[in-house]
């Protein structure tokens, strides 16, 4: 699959968004070694808190189908109801949600205004400095 694609996937996925308080929906398409790929929206709740970033949506949709090992996600973001505008980079939980599960040296994060205007960083650029299961001793 190429970023194009992937980009594609994650604007797809924003239309999913569920988010009545923020209007910022947030669409995610994470990329699978074996090329499967899984798409996630931003979902809100009242409370706040109980409330899932894309990102993070699509990593757990991926790890509960037994998914272990990821090449990309690309993320896209903005005010719901207009078109994407900006880069909307993963906030600094689901870069930790990501360090779990992947390389922070060649997974790839894909920011994207649209598939042809589009950023493409290391985990480890965007979580230098990390913390993760190999600082654990495991």
């Amino acid at each position: 699959m190429t970023d194009l694609e992937l980009v594609a996937a994650a604007i797809e996925a924003r239309e999913h968004s569920y988010s009545p308080y923020s209007h910022f929906a947030v669409g995610a398409a994470l990329l699978c070694s074996d090329g499967t790929v899984y798409r996630g929206c931003n979902m809100e709740n009242a409370a706040y808190s109980p409330g899932i970033c894309a990102e993070r949506a699509a990593i757990y949709k991926a790890v509960f189908d037994g998914q272990r090992d990821f090449a990309a996600i690309a993320i896209v973001g903005g005010p719901a109801g207009r078109p994407i505008s900006e880069l909307c980079a993963p906030c600094g939980v689901c870069r930790q949600v990501m360090r779990e599960f992947c390389d922070p040296a060649s997974f790839r994060i894909i920011l994207a205004q649209s598939p042809d205007a589009c950023e493409v960083h290391t985990l480890e650029e965007l979580l230098p400095l990390s913390f993760g299961p190999n600082n654990l001793g495991n």
